[in-house]
């Protein structure tokens, strides 16, 4: 691509009077799906068996293990496709090493949440996607790195990256010096700044801003592709910070609002709850502590293909929850006469009551999995699988929670969500505030929301069952092929 054969030509070919490159580090700041990971695996190859340093050190880093191994798996798989380099160089699988034989130098793997790499010596580094490199481990690799040049005559640290959102990272600073240093190249000429990004101006929709931010953009990246996110991010606030933190290159907030109103009302047909017995469906049990709202929401799938789901909600509230000086206690009242939320004698969860209710609901509803909180309700949990539930305990963190939330965000926006318009499960969906990592997981937050959102909690981890039952398999569609 003329953007990679440009960047190579500066890094390399710009020298110094005695010879050497001028540039001692580089940073290389793209979007997503530009071809980085490829990019970042050839000039590892060519710093090992080209660069002419025999003992040559050469560091593939990485803020995880997996984001460290996909850069080297590249590289790994460049040696094992060329017959020449395949002559030369040894892959050593379990280790993430490659080792040239003819010259002694190694280029090898390297993550932040592997442990220290002090007493490197390196000869060449680049890191992969700064902007996922967290906490103290990421600093201190950092740190190792960048301190370990000393004995080399013309090291390089090269770091290829997408935005971020944590400007109290790493990444950030060096993003900042960068910054300053395209605009002003004397403040360090042996800093090499090539950024791809919008302006914090520019129209996010705008086509000409997407080319500028994207110099791959109809090759590496589809423009068919990124219209159809576009669209999509015109939708909700999430997808819209998303879309632009990581293929527009902006840096963004970590905390979003979500489903836009106006796209959660449509989705509030009337749900009849007698129509729905011994219909099939999946559970999600939020349980509060011992003092708040608690909430159960079953999701129907629909014979449809693909299918649309209905949602019964409930809730729970010790009712001395519901009198005080708190802001929302007429709605709680109020939903509790209307039938929208079931008030619990005293001024602590009965989960007992609770209990019983899901009971009840079991004998009109075949629920074939109930998905909680391993945290908070581990009690009710373990007494509703003894009675015969099939409980699935379910972590609070990204990797439970993210492509649930992205489903409950897809169903809403495409209309195959029906709520009924509850207006507590409502409530609680104007109430979330999203939290995102740097890859582009999200989940709800409880901590950063405005108000209560357990229903909408309940909702995500029903959807967590419910949403596998969409993954078919092939050999439903056309059964065993006798060979």
């Amino acid at each position: 691509m003329p953007f990679q054969v440009d960047f190579i030509q500066k890094l390399y070919g710009t020298l110094r009077p005695d010879g050497q490159r001028q540039y001692r580090q580089a940073l290389l700041y793209l979007p997503r799906k530009q071809g980085k990971t490829f990019l970042a695996a050839g000039l590892g190859l060519y710093h090992l068996v080209a660069d002419g340093k025999p003992g040559g050190e050469v560091y593939m880093a990485a803020g995880s293990r997996d984001q460290a191994s996909i850069c080297f798996n590249q590289a790994r798989d460049f040696v094992r496709s060329s017959k020449t380099l395949s002559k030369r160089l040894r892959v050593i699988e379990y280790s993430k090493r490659i080792i040239d034989t003819k010259t002694g130098s190694v280029l090898k793997a390297l993550a932040a949440d592997g442990g220290l790499a002090h007493g490197l010596n390196p000869t060449a580094i680049i890191a992969d996607e700064l902007h996922i490199w967290e906490g103290k481990r990421g600093r201190e690799l950092w740190e190792a790195l960048q301190t370990g040049f000393g004995a080399r005559e013309e090291p390089l640290l090269l770091i290829i990256s997408t935005a971020g959102y944590d400007r109290a990272s790493i990444f950030y600073e060096l993003y900042e010096h960068a910054k300053r240093v395209a605009a002003d190249p004397s403040l360090d000429p042996s800093f090499l700044p090539v950024l791809y990004e919008a302006g914090p101006d520019d129209d996010w929709q705008d086509p000409a801003t997407w080319y500028k931010a994207n110099p791959a953009l109809g090759t590496f990246r589809s423009l068919d592709d990124m219209q159809a996110l576009a669209d999509r991010a015109k939708e909700s606030a999430a997808l819209e910070n998303s879309f632009r933190r990581l293929y527009l290159n902006q840096w963004t907030q970590s905390e979003t609002a979500w489903i836009p109103a106006d796209r959660w009302d449509a989705c509030g047909q009337a749900v009849d709850p007698e129509a729905l017995r011994g219909r099939e469906c999946y559970a999600g049990l939020d349980l509060s502590t011992t003092t708040d709202l608690s909430a159960f929401v079953l999701v129907f799938p629909s014979d449809d293909d693909p299918p649309n789901y209905d949602v019964l909600p409930f809730f729970w509230l010790p009712e001395a929850r519901a009198t005080g000086d708190r802001r929302d206690i007429a709605d709680y009242r109020a939903w509790a006469r209307a039938g929208h939320i079931k008030l619990l004698p005293g001024d602590v969860l009965d989960q007992r009551a609770i209990k019983a209710d899901i009971q009840d609901l079991a004998g009109m509803y075949r629920i074939k999995e109930i998905a909680f909180d391993r945290w908070n309700a581990c009690q009710l949990a373990v007494e509703l699988g003894e009675e015969g539930a099939t409980m699935v305990s379910t972590g609070m963190g990204y990797a439970s929670l993210s492509a649930p939330s992205k489903t409950l965000e897809e169903w809403v926006l495409s209309s195959r969500l029906r709520h009924g318009g509850h207006p507590v499960l409502r409530w609680n969906a104007q109430n979330v505030t999203l939290e995102q990592d740097a890859a582009g997981n999200i989940k709800p937050s409880k901590a950063r929301s405005k108000d209560r959102i357990d229903g909408v909690v309940a909702l995500v981890l029903a959807i967590s069952r419910a949403m596998l039952r969409e993954k078919k398999s092939v050999y439903r569609e056309r059964g065993l092929v006798v060979i």
